[in-house]
């Protein structure tokens, strides 16, 4: 079990989805260029097959911000974009109205 203080060691930020490519070696990742307002992020999604990439653009997620950056099957994520998932498939999770990119999530 983690602690309330673990918790609060987490960074989660309200980031804008500027870019997304496919990952070249994997079929259900793709790469995400986050905008966080004071800096950009790259982040592998593990969400292919519920998003293209024209329904990404544009769209607000939540990312934990301050996780150590981890490789990918060969590609580089600085973080992690929080989504949800049952038998129904994969929803990211986003802000229900428009905020400032880099905004905290507490």
């Amino acid at each position: 079990m983690a602690t309330i203080d673990d918790f609060r060691k987490m960074e989660f930020r309200i980031a804008e989805i500027k870019d997304v490519t496919e990952h070249p070696n994997a079929d259900k990742l793709l790469v995400l260029t986050l905008d966080l307002g004071d800096k950009t992020k790259q982040v592998v999604a593990g969400i292919k097959s519920a998003y293209s990439k024209e329904t990404l653009i544009g769209k607000q997620v939540v990312v934990v911000d301050n996780l150590d950056t981890a490789v990918l099957r060969g590609v580089e994520s600085q973080g992690m974009v929080l989504a949800a998932s049952d038998e129904n498939g994969i929803v990211i999770v986003s802000p229900e109205k428009k905020l400032t990119n880099g905004s905290v999530v507490k």
